[in-house]
């Protein structure tokens, strides 16, 4: 079967196709899928270039197909334990291991990794969804996010932002996206109250205060932000650069509300945004598409920073 690997190393590998052997039986919890589409997120290049970085050739040659988490497709098998999934269902999901391998035509994953394709969205549509909207739906929990809540969401109009502005408006709460001035109005079409323009301004000093400041960007830190958090409000960050990273657990330490987004897939989450799905209040973002043939493409589209909502590639008919 035809799967995406790594060519190369050092700091400059490449996304190529390979024949590679096709997979065995689903263990007694696995599911097989036929995998029509994927869609690319940052945790998917920066681990992996960075293994690549500094691997050696060897251990790259034995790394397994990669790359992707986000997959959507139709059931092929099913281990002997799985009693919610039969042959030929959609499903859409995701498993955070390091090497998922959804970019190929087929993948092994396990069964309450996954939940059935909303019947609304298109194969395509639904690989965008897993890993982003699932970090949006986990992260406003984690700030506590209720009717009412004032929320600030730093990076409004990327990946996990789409999805966060429209959930955190289904929890009932205010939303402030955080964006270029390019991408306002975009962004006040995703269902914001209210838009600031990172390019005018230290809106960190200003901007006032929010019960929730969700940095989907991952560049800010609680103490960038300590200004915009009102009293026992709540800052959370996806957590993938090294400021935040470290800065964050330090706040928790002291006792500050401070936490990091570290995203899993559930059936009942997937479940959760099907039902926002089907009825009308959750909409993937799609910025761009692209062939398997194409998959290096697509990754440089999505590391370039300028993506609104999600890059996907189509991997199968």
């Amino acid at each position: 079967m035809k799967a995406i690997v790594t060519t190369g190393w050092g700091f400059s590998p490449r996304l190529t196709v390979h024949n590679v052997p096709e997979l065995g039986n689903p263990g007694p919890n696995d599911v097989l899928v036929k995998v029509h589409a994927a869609s690319v997120n940052p945790k998917d290049w920066k681990l992996n270039y960075h293994i690549a970085m500094l691997a050696s050739p060897v251990l790259v040659k034995k790394l397994p197909p990669l790359f992707g988490d986000d997959l959507a497709g139709t059931v092929l098998a099913v281990g002997s334990q799985v009693t919610d999934f039969s042959v030929g269902d959609a499903v859409y999901g995701m498993d955070m291991r390091l090497r998922t391998a959804s970019l190929a035509e087929q993948t092994l994953i396990s069964q309450k990794r996954i939940a059935k394709k909303p019947a609304s969205l298109t194969f395509e549509e639904a690989a965008s969804m897993p890993l982003a909207a699932q970090t949006a739906l986990q992260g406003l929990r984690k700030g506590k996010v209720q009717a009412g809540s004032r929320v600030l969401i730093i990076g409004a109009s990327g990946g996990v932002g789409t999805f966060a502005v429209q959930i955190a408006k289904v929890l009932g709460a205010h939303v402030t996206g955080v964006c270029s001035g390019k991408n306002a109005d975009f962004v006040l079409g995703l269902g914001a109250d209210e838009v600031i323009d990172y390019t005018q301004g230290e809106y960190r000093k200003t901007a006032g205060l929010f019960d929730l400041v969700f940095d989907v960007t991952s560049y800010e830190s609680p103490r960038s932000c300590a200004a915009l958090l009102a009293e026992n409000g709540w800052f959370v960050s996806t957590g993938g650069d090294a400021r935040s990273m470290l800065g964050t657990p330090l706040y928790q330490l002291i006792g500050k509300n401070a936490t990091t987004v570290v995203v899993e897939s559930w059936r009942k989450d997937l479940d959760a945004l099907t039902v926002m799905v089907d009825g009308g209040k959750l909409k993937p973002i799609i910025d761009s598409e692209f062939d398997l043939l194409d998959s290096e493409a697509a990754y440089q589209r999505n590391r370039s920073g300028r993506c609104r909502g999600k890059v996907v590639i189509r991997v199968s008919e």
